[in-house]
C-alpha cells in the first residue's frame, strides 16, 4: 500500500513500503554541497524522486532557479516520482525520465550538467542473490548499475568543472577514488558518516569536480546520534528541524 510523507519543507513524498523507501543517506546527499543559480542537474537512480524534491525545496528557499531531472530505471519508481513532482506543483522544475544510467550519454548530450547526484547500489552483485529483478535488490546491489558505470556516465554527462555528488560505503571507498580520478573526476571534498561519535563509519559523501585541480578537503566526520539516542544538532539541521 502506497503512503504519502511530509517532506517537512512544504513537499510530500509518494512511497510504496513493499518496494524501497528512501533513507537517511539520500537526505545527506541532497544537502553535501551548494546549489548555484542556473544549475542543470541530474539525479542518477532517482527512485522516487526524493533527491530531487529536495533540491527543488533547496533551490526555492535560496531564491535560485534550477531544473532537475531524475533518471530512473523501475517503471513503477518513475511512476511514483512523476505523481509526486504533479501533486507538489514542480512540473516546471523536476522531469522524471525511465531508463537505465548505464546509457545515460546516449540518452542525454555529453558534457551538458552542472551537477549530477548518485545514491547507487553499494553491494556487488552476488552470484547467490535470488530475485536480482526485485526492486530492492536492484536498489541495493550492482545487478543493473556498476560503480563503474556509474562514475563513466558521469564523467560523460558533466561539464567542464560540473560537480559529482555522491555517497557510498566507506569499504568500497579506495574503488571510488581511484575510478573518479580514472574518469578525469577530481575529489575535491570527502565526508564520512558514522551512526554516532566514536563509532566505525557507515557512509562516505564525496564530491568531484570534472577536470578540477588536485586537492581533497576531508571535513570532519558527521555523527548522526547524540549520546542519548537523538539527532545530533546538525542532522537536525539537514532536516530542517532546527
Amino acid at each position: 500500500m502506497l503512503r504519502l510523507d511530509d517532506l517537512e519543507n512544504g513537499y510530500r513524498l509518494w512511497q510504496d513500503p513493499e518496494a524501497f523507501c528512501f533513507g537517511i543517506d539520500a537526505v545527506l546527499l541532497a544537502h553535501f554541497g551548494k546549489l548555484r543559480a542556473g544549475d542543470r542537474v541530474l539525479d542518477f537512480g532517482t527512485g522516487n524522486g526524493v533527491i530531487p524534491h529536495l533540491l527543488a525545496a533547496d533551490a526555492r528557499d535560496a531564491g535560485i532557479s534550477i531544473s532537475v531531472t531524475g533518471l530512473e530505471l523501475q517503471k513503477k519508481a518513475a511512476e511514483l516520482a512523476r505523481r509526486s513532482v504533479r501533486d507538489n506543483g514542480l512540473t516546471d522544475v523536476i522531469t522524471i525520465e525511465e531508463g537505465d544510467v548505464r546509457e545515460a550519454s546516449k540518452r542525454f548530450m555529453p558534457a551538458t550538467f552542472d551537477l549530477i547526484t548518485c545514491n547507487p547500489p553499494y553491494l556487488k552483485a552476488d552470484g547467490g542473490l535470488k530475485n536480482a529483478s526485485d526492486a530492492r535488490t536492484i536498489a541495493r546491489h550492482e545487478v543493473a548499475l556498476t560503480l563503474a558505470e556509474t562514475v563513466r556516465e558521469a564523467s560523460v554527462l558533466l561539464k567542464m568543472h560540473g560537480r559529482l555528488w555522491m555517497v557510498h560505503r566507506p569499504f568500497r571507498l579506495a574503488e571510488l577514488l581511484h575510478l573518479l580520478v580514472e574518469h578525469r573526476l577530481e575529489p575535491k571534498r570527502l565526508r564520512l558518516v558514522c551512526p554516532a561519535e566514536g563509532r566505525e563509519p557507515t557512509m562516505v559523501l564525496v564530491e568531484a569536480v570534472k577536470g578540477g585541480k588536485t586537492g581533497l578537503v576531508v571535513l570532519p566526520s558527521l555523527p548522526v546520534y547524540d549520546a542519548e539516542g537523538q539527532y545530533t544538532e546538525e542532522v537536525l539541521r539537514i532536516y530542517g528541524k532546527r
